[in-house]
């Protein structure tokens, strides 16, 4: 029987734009009002989506709307989703740092939080006086706290370091002791959003591996938030994704990641009519499509994948030599190569009437992480003539992962570099 060890309970967030505290008096005593009255704040009746990139019309907003579920001991839950989703906020009322508007939180168990640099740290204390602190916070006894001291210290990598002021210490020794206050001192539910990206390669590599075993064999629970998919992928078991303060999936991780790709980029497959297909005097493209590994139109690929792109066109004329271009294009306009069919049978025969296609293959490991887009053309040698060349076609994700048969390895940070082969080192 599965062991729920953390509930939220249709939670919402209300903030007014503009407005430190609550907002006005005038609406202070509106709240008062209705309150002592037995009657619902009327101000949870109005408000906008929280939808950063729109212009509202109310001067209250909702962070945060309806959100529920369940999350079980022992277990990874991923938080995703764009900026401005939600994500951090759902976190900051999960740590009970803030409060919801309405719902609630029920939780078995401590929670300890690592949501921002030096969160929970006092700058004119030591290290090793804030982890008697955070210890303290955490309702642990100073023996107990005494009894994880060595350990927390060796793992921070901060020992020569430990009994100076924390105000003294980088933005990545904070962090590294704020993770080994967080994850030795045995709290229940471990909450940590996007700051270890601050850390190095060492380190991510240590606190990944650290909340795989915290988790796998403490029993314990994490509630990660990333932006890092390779990161979210190999440690946790489920995700939610937020968009605009709701929770628009939840259910495996892989799932949750094609659901949160699926919405920012193209589409995998693309028809036209006849009147709006791309065409010459003899040639009309019909379709194009973006395949996996099971020959399935799929938009999400793993970075150690192949990729099949499909491109079905009509002849319309016969006696007409010709052969194929193909350009791939990254999700910050980067032309990223440049392929012609040179050898293609194409420029020595021609096709008979009717339908026929083409395909490409892109190896796995090869591109790095980050979403593309196609475009397609139709060329003649002898002299050199492009017939047409149609621009964002297709597109589709790359998802990165981490392990030995990928360039990144077990590193779990930022990866430079707008392609990534997996090269071989003699």
């Amino acid at each position: 029987m599965k062991e729920i060890i953390l509930k939220a309970e249709n939670i919402s967030k209300q903030y007014r734009l503009g407005q430190v505290g609550t907002g006005t008096l005038s609406h202070d005593l509106n709240r008062w009002w209705h309150e002592l009255r037995g009657k619902e704040n009327p101000y949870l009746k109005i408000g906008d989506t929280n939808d950063r990139s729109t212009k509202g019309e109310s001067d209250y907003v909702w962070a945060l709307q309806d959100i529920n579920f369940e999350v079980e001991r022992g277990e990874v839950l991923g938080i995703i989703g764009k900026n401005g989703a939600g994500k951090s906020t759902l976190l900051k009322i999960l740590s009970k740092v803030t409060a919801p508007t309405t719902g609630n939180i029920k939780s078995r168990g401590r929670i300890a939080s690592l949501l921002e640099v030096g969160t929970g740290f006092n700058g004119e204390m030591t290290g090793r006086e804030n982890i008697f602190l955070n210890g303290a916070i955490l309702g642990m006894t100073k023996k107990e706290i005494t009894s994880k001291l060595e350990e927390i210290i060796e793992f921070s990598g901060c020992e020569r370091y430990i009994d100076t002021p924390v105000k003294r210490y980088s933005s990545g020794m904070t962090v590294r002791l704020a993770f080994a206050v967080a994850a030795f001192l045995e709290p229940e539910i471990l909450v940590i959003d996007e700051v270890l990206a601050v850390g190095d390669a060492e380190f991510q590599k240590k606190a990944i591996g650290k909340m795989q075993d915290i988790s796998r064999m403490g029993g314990r629970t994490v509630l990660f938030v990333s932006h890092n998919m390779a990161a979210v992928k190999s440690l946790c078991t489920r995700g939610i994704v937020l968009e605009n303060g709701k929770v628009v999936f939840e259910g495996g991780i892989d799932d949750a990641i094609d659901k949160y790709l699926n919405d920012s980029t193209n589409n995998a497959e693309k028809k036209w009519s006849i009147e709006q297909a791309p065409c010459s005097s003899f040639i009309r493209l019909l379709y194009a499509k973006v395949l996996n590994k099971k020959n399935e139109v799929s938009v999400n690929h793993f970075i150690t994948d192949n990729i099949q792109i499909e491109f079905t066109y009509e002849i319309l004329k016969e006696n007409e030599l010709f052969t194929h271009g193909f350009n791939l294009f990254n999700n910050h306009n980067v032309h990223i190569l440049s392929s012609h069919d040179k050898d293609s049978n194409t420029l020595k025969k021609s096709l008979p009437l009717g339908i026929h296609s083409t395909k490409i293959i892109i190896p796995g490991n090869f591109l790095a992480e980050s979403g593309y887009s196609c475009s397609f053309a139709i060329m003649r040698y002898n002299p050199f003539y492009v017939e047409f060349h149609e621009m964002d076609i297709v597109g589709f994700n790359v998802i990165d992962e981490i392990g030995e048969h990928t360039v990144r390895g077990n590193y779990s940070g930022r990866f430079p570099g707008i392609v990534r082969p997996l090269l071989n080192w003699k």
